[in-house]
């Protein structure tokens, strides 16, 4: 059970703050069932619904800061995913996103990134699937570990890109 102040990941809507605990007065929904409210640290404007009953799968704790640096120190050697069949790519982006966990979001930002690479060098552009998909990934990796780390996504992001390219020293202690 979350408690209000609490940050969570919700679904494909990132990093939320539970707001508050409570039953809804809505036409057609159960007055006995509690929902949390969610607001999107990321969506302003937004307002998410969730039974507090339902499936873990769908919300679940921030990263904790000693876990967020392990991920980041982790990343040179998280593996990238495998695709077989390009027809399958936005299927396997699909089940990384639903996955719901940082690690699978960083495979998916290596591997496009390394696609992109190999566009950019044939003298290609990257594919709307890639570009989609990447944009989604960097978002909610890059706003849960900012969260967990209590940086701005900005920082995040930077460090995270210059780890993907080599720039930047492999361990963790640069966001510190």
């Amino acid at each position: 059970m979350f408690e209000i102040g609490d940050y969570v990941i919700c679904g494909n809507k990132g990093v939320c703050e539970v707001e508050n605990i409570t039953t809804l007065d809505i036409t057609g929904v159960d007055k006995k069932r509690e929902y949390y409210i969610l607001k999107p640290l990321y969506l302003s404007g937004s307002t998410v619904y969730v039974p507090v009953d339902s499936s873990k799968e769908s919300i679940r704790n921030v990263l904790r800061r000693e876990e967020a640096q392990k991920l980041i120190e982790a990343i040179p050697e998280i593996p990238l995913l495998e695709i077989v069949n390009e027809k399958l790519t936005e299927q396997i982006y699909k089940e990384c996103i639903k996955a719901n966990s940082c690690e699978e979001l960083v495979k998916m930002i290596k591997t496009i990134c390394l696609r992109k690479q190999k566009r950019v060098q044939a003298g290609r552009k990257i594919t709307a699937v890639d570009a989609k998909y990447f944009h989604m990934a960097e978002e909610y990796l890059y706003g849960e570990l900012a969260v967990a780390l209590d940086l701005s996504r900005q920082v995040v992001e930077e460090y995270i890109s210059g780890l993907m390219d080599g720039t930047e020293a492999k361990t963790a202690t640069g966001l510190l």
